[in-house]
C-alpha cells in the first residue's frame, strides 16, 4: 500500500480530530489513527470508543486500497517538525511496518492491522436534521460552562438538547447554576431530546468555529452523529432523564436590577478577592438607585466594598451570590447591560441580557443564592 500526500494537509486532518484521543487508553490499539484508503481517497479516525471522529482528503497519488493504524504521537511530532512539501507512505500490508519518506529523509515506524480498530455504531432508525454550525457553536459556548462534574449524577455532566418544531433548547446545569439557550430560528422535524457529553461538546466547539456551512446530525435513542466539512464525530449518548428544568426557573420576580454589565463583572471580580475561599461570597445589596457589592472573609479579617448606580425596580434587597458563578455568566453574556431578577434572599436569581446580540436568540440563565451571615 503507497500513497502520497501533502504534509501539511495530512496534518491539519489530523489536528482537527487528534483532541478526541485520551493520554492512556484500556486498548492499545486507540493510541493510533486509522488510516483508510478507498481509491484516491484517504479517511483518518480517531477513537476513545466512546466517540469517534473522522476526517478525510483527496490523495496525490494511491497504487491501491487497505487499512492500517498509525501510531498517532509519533505521527504527528514527525509532521509538525516537516515544512510543507509532499511526502509518501510505504506500507507493508503484511507486517503493518510503515515508511515515510520524505525530501529530508526516511523514518520507519510500526504500524498494527487496521481490521483491529473498533468499528464505528451504526445508528439505527436515526431521526436527522441540519443546523447552521454557528448556531450550534454558540449553543455549545453558552451553556457548556454550566454542566456539571458530579459523577452521582451524570445527566447534568452533558448538555441537554430539546428540540422541537418550533424552536431548539439547549440546557446545562450543575444544580447550583443553570443555562437555557433557545434558538427560534432554528427548528427540528419532530420533537426529540438527548443528552451530549462534555467531550465530544468540546470537540465541536473546537472544529465548528471557524464554520459557514451546515452541521448534518443524525441521532437515535444512544448515539448521535455531526457531519461537516469533511468531518464526522459519532458519539454514546448520556442515558438518563434530564431534570425537569422549568421547574426550577422563577417566573415572578417582582425585583428588577438593570445594570452596566462590564461594570458589574469587573466590580465583582475585584471584590471577590476578599471573599471567603470556601463560598466566595458576594453579597448584593441594592437600595434606589444604588447597588452596594460587598465580600469579607472573617478568618482573616478581608473586606472589600464597592458602589455602582443601576436602575432597580422593586423592595429594597440584600442577597448573596457565589461570584464564581456570577463571574463565569456575565462573561458569557455579550449585551452591554445586564438585568437581574430576583424575588427573595432564599430564591434564585435569573440573568438576562437587555440588547439582543443575534435575532432569534434567547438566553436565561439562573444562580442559586448563598445564604447571607447576618
Amino acid at each position: 500500500m503507497k500513497f502520497i500526500v501533502s504534509s501539511s494537509v495530512l496534518l491539519k486532518n489530523l489536528q482537527s480530530i487528534s483532541g478526541v484521543l485520551n493520554s492512556s487508553n484500556t486498548l492499545p490499539i486507540l493510541d493510533n489513527f486509522l488510516f483508510e484508503i478507498n481509491k484516491n481517497r484517504l479517511q483518518i479516525s480517531g477513537s476513545d470508543l466512546e466517540t469517534t471522529m473522522s476526517t478525510s482528503l483527496e490523495l496525490e497519488k494511491a497504487d491501491k486500497g487497505g487499512s492500517v493504524a498509525i501510531p498517532a504521537k509519533l505521527l504527528l511530532d514527525i509532521l509538525k517538525s516537516l515544512p510543507d512539501h509532499p511526502i509518501t507512505f510505504n506500507i507493508n500490508a503484511e507486517t503493518f511496518g510503515i515508511e515515510i519518506s520524505s525530501d529530508y529523509g526516511k523514518y520507519k515506524l510500526s504500524g498494527q492491522n487496521g481490521n483491529e480498530f473498533p468499528k464505528n455504531p451504526k445508528i439505527d432508525g436515526a431521526s436527522k436534521l441540519s443546523i447552521p454550525a454557528h448556531v450550534i457553536n454558540r449553543a455549545i459556548g453558552k451553556t457548556i460552562f454550566a454542566t456539571g462534574n458530579d459523577e452521582l449524577r451524570p445527566v447534568m455532566s452533558g448538555v441537554f438538547f430539546q428540540l422541537s418544531e418550533d424552536a431548539l433548547t439547549f440546557v446545562a446545569t450543575d444544580a447550583h447554576k443553570l443555562v437555557r439557550y433557545k434558538r427560534t430560528d432554528a427548528k427540528a422535524p419532530k420533537a426529540a431530546s438527548f443528552i451530549l457529553p462534555k467531550k465530544p461538546l468540546n470537540l465541536l466547539k473546537n472544529t465548528l468555529a471557524l464554520l459557514v456551512s451546515d452541521v448534518e446530525i443524525e441521532y437515535n435513542e444512544t448515539n448521535a452523529s455531526f457531519t461537516f466539512d469533511n468531518t464526522n464525530l459519532i458519539c454514546r449518548l448520556i442515558e438518563g432523564k434530564y431534570p425537569n428544568y422549568d421547574a426550577v426557573i422563577p417566573k415572578s420576580n417582582p425585583n428588577k436590577l438593570t445594570v452596566d454589565r462590564s461594570s458589574l463583572l469587573n466590580s465583582i471580580k475585584r471584590v471577590s478577592i476578599f471573599s471567603n475561599k470556601t463560598t466566595h461570597q458576594v453579597r448584593l445589596k441594592i437600595s434606589g438607585s444604588e447597588l452596594n457589592l460587598s465580600a469579607e472573609d472573617l478568618d482573616f479579617a478581608n473586606e472589600a466594598t464597592e458602589r455602582l448606580t443601576c436602575q432597580f425596580t422593586g423592595e429594597d434587597m440584600e442577597i448573596g451570590f457565589n461570584s464564581k458563578f456570577l463571574i463565569e455568566m456575565l462573561a458569557n453574556l455579550e449585551s452591554e447591560n445586564v438585568m437581574i431578577e430576583m424575588s427573595a434572599p432564599n430564591r434564585a436569581g435569573i440573568l438576562l441580557p437587555v440588547e439582543k446580540i443575534e435575532d432569534g436568540e434567547e438566553i436565561l440563565m439562573l444562580v442559586m443564592p448563598v445564604m447571607l451571615n447576618t
